[in-house]
């Protein structure tokens, strides 16, 4: 073992007098998650928790005393040899979640913990109550050892769709490129990656994933329950004490020096860009959220932080700011000290920008500031107040076609292709020992949800544009891994077909099943091939064609479809000033007229009962593709878990790949 043999050793709690029930203390959780202790005695595969060698994770157990009991001692064992720790690491606290129904339940935590032994080990507690009765409880993990390769990858961008299935990806292949009988004409850049997986997307708790442990599974090597990044559950009610599980970026950034990079169209403390350096059980505590970026850069190697999400930067008082006490986060004392990491502070009125530039960060707050031609030495990019505008309301704001753009108050917004430009010459110049740089295209998520099919559609012909060049700085630095895939598939998209009349027939159509469905949706035959111009740009010139591609949605909510491109998009309730003109006026889901319709196209179009409650269309639960390129991209094949590209990913960086 690589550091000294830890803890977990024996406390003296508090308590009530013993209970006349003589009945036995529970074990009620342990962390990390196994099969072991969930079902009582299986040891067989899955190995539900795996880590590399020194790779650092939080051990925790929630005991509960029997009624007018209390818990006096707990001790801990990894392969029958007792744990120990150094002082201040260990914490036993009230199981708070639970205590209403067990008063004296108890959680008892050690922290930064690491094995460098590979193989199956047993964690082993046991603890005593008042009356003298005791319980103990078996729980297991792996260490996965790693091949000795020739070549060891310097550099990792991962690219990450969100919600991007098989269907986004060729529905924007035919947009882009189009096909002639039956061939398509150009490749996208995502497309021409020589290897190819599939991914099984389930989080611990369900078999649809939500984007948190969507994104964090691949970059801990281990489960988590949706709606938490870098944590396992507890029973505890503060959103940031929840027993940790470490990142690449934190793994990568104190074995080797690595940088890390987090670029997004999305908010930057959203689901994806946080699951990447960040340890909360509640993804939208967005003030501690922003806040860890900053205190625990040093631990992350974060040198480079674009999206929108202004919002938690500014200080309360500022127009926009929504830095709020309730969403921020103190650490207890025993994660600083297991973890070494910032304590934290309620500190709603933080000038985060700013301490950002007095730390030696420069701050671009728009398109022309962050493509100038310096090169700094770390870059905050914050474009919008929250999430960024989806490339079809940039773009038609570049034409001078919408206000959308105008409407949000940012008309200078970057595209993810210039983000990911200047991510990769800031990560370039200032990481000697190699990046490892996430690139998330948020929005294909977004739109789908919204069931915006051209709004989505975009999106993802923007994320291939920004693969394009990671692609190719691959090409120029042979010791770069580029992987391309998503967290999973949103809204249950998939091509019908296409419509069977011109656009402006498409406009004369009444809101009937006959007339909106039937005389216009082309199956088979009758879809044919679908053909969009693309302008200078590299995006189509109108998505109002003759003879569209159309989509359908199979976890979807009930929507009105007219098969045209909506003008505005959903309004965007994540939005700090959505409450004020002009952004109160947009189009909102579930609102609906006199007929129970949809009333974003209640005057025109045709009525479509969904699949799901509300008026969002849902995450579905298959699998996804992911492509990989560059040197260890051949690591990448076959069917695997989310959890299992961490460990080929480490593979290719830690022991190094044969493959050139």
């Amino acid at each position: 073992m690589k550091n000294r043999v830890l803890l977990m050793s024996m406390a003296t709690l508090l308590g009530l007098g013993a209970s006349a029930a003589m009945a036995d203390p529970k074990i009620s959780r342990m962390s990390p998650p196994s099969q072991l202790f969930a079902t009582a005695g299986a040891q067989a595969a899955p190995m539900i928790s795996r880590f590399l060698p020194g790779q650092r994770f939080d051990l925790q157990a929630t005991i509960i005393p029997d009624a007018g009991s209390s818990i006096t001692q707990i001790f801990g064992a990894i392969d029958d040899v007792p744990l120990s720790a150094p002082a201040g690491v260990i914490s036993i606290v009230p199981a708070t979640a639970i205590v209403k129904a067990s008063p004296g339940a108890v959680v008892a935590s050690l922290r930064g913990y690491s094995n460098a032994t590979v193989g199956v080990h047993t964690l082993t507690i046991s603890a005593t109550q008042s009356n003298g009765k005791t319980v103990t409880a078996k729980g297991n993990f792996e260490i996965v050892g790693l091949q000795t390769g020739t070549n060891k990858i310097k550099n990792v961008i991962f690219m990450l769709g969100d919600g991007m299935g098989a269907s986004q990806r060729t529905a924007a292949r035919i947009m882009m490129n189009g096909y002639s009988q039956g061939k398509v004409n150009t490749k996208m850049a995502m497309d021409t990656f020589p290897n190819t997986a599939m991914i099984m997307t389930a989080s611990l708790n369900s078999i649809v994933t939500d984007s948190a442990p969507g994104m964090q599974n691949y970059v801990t090597g281990n489960k988590a329950q949706n709606n938490q990044e870098g944590v396992w559950p507890d029973d505890t009610s503060d959103k940031f004490d929840n027993p940790r599980v470490e990142y690449v970026s934190e793994y990568l950034a104190r074995t080797q020096g690595k940088k890390l990079g987090i670029v997004t169209t999305a908010d930057v403390f959203d689901a994806t860009p946080a699951s990447n350096a960040i340890h909360t059980q509640d993804r939208g505590a967005g003030t501690g959220i922003v806040d860890q970026f900053f205190d625990d850069a040093d631990k992350t190697g974060l040198t480079v932080l674009m999206g929108g999400g202004r919002k938690w930067f500014l200080p309360a008082t500022a127009v926009g700011s929504a830095r709020s006490d309730s969403s921020d986060y103190v650490l207890p004392s025993d994660v600083v000290a297991g973890w070494n990491v910032a304590s934290g502070k309620l500190d709603k009125s933080r000038d985060l920008i700013a301490e950002f530039q007095a730390a030696g960060w420069s701050y671009a707050p728009d398109k022309t500031t962050l493509t100038a031609g310096n090169t700094p030495k770390k870059l905050l990019g914050l474009f919008a107040f929250s999430n960024m505008n989806v490339a079809l309301d940039k773009i038609d704001g570049r034409r001078g076609s919408s206000k959308v753009v105008s409407d949000y108050g940012f008309t200078d917004q970057p595209l993810l292709d210039e983000m990911t430009s200047k991510a990769l010459q800031v990560l370039d110049a200032n990481s000697p020992q190699g990046f490892v740089l996430m690139v998330e295209a948020a929005s294909i998520d977004k739109q789908a949800h919204n069931m915006d099919t051209e709004r989505m559609l975009l999106d993802v012909i923007e994320f291939d544009h920004a693969i394009k060049v990671a692609q190719d700085y691959a090409k120029a630095h042979t010791d770069t891994l580029v992987i391309v895939t998503a967290d999973h598939e949103t809204a249950g998209t998939t091509i019908i077909g296409a419509s069977k009349v011109t656009d402006a027939v498409l406009q004369t159509k009444e809101a009937t099943v006959k007339t909106m469905r039937d005389d216009v949706v082309g199956n088979y035959d009758a879809a044919g091939f679908p053909k969009y111009t693309l302008a200078a740009d590299g995006f189509p010139t109108t998505t109002n064609v003759d003879y569209r591609l159309l989509i359908g949605y199979g976890a979807n909510a009930d929507r009105n479809e007219d098969w045209r491109t909506n003008p505005e998009p959903i309004h965007d309730t994540q939005q700090s000033l959505d409450k004020t003109a002009p952004l109160l006026s947009a189009p909102k889901l579930n609102t609906y007229d006199t007929d129970a319709r949809n009333i974003r196209d209640a005057d025109k179009g045709l009525f479509i009962t969904g699949q799901v409650a509300g008026s969002s269309a849902v995450h579905s639960g298959g699998d996804i593709p992911l492509s990989a390129y560059g040197l260890g991209s051949d690591l990448f094949k076959g069917t695997i878990d989310n959890t299992d590209v961490f460990f080929a990913l480490m593979q290719g960086v830690v022991g190094g790949t044969s493959f050139k």
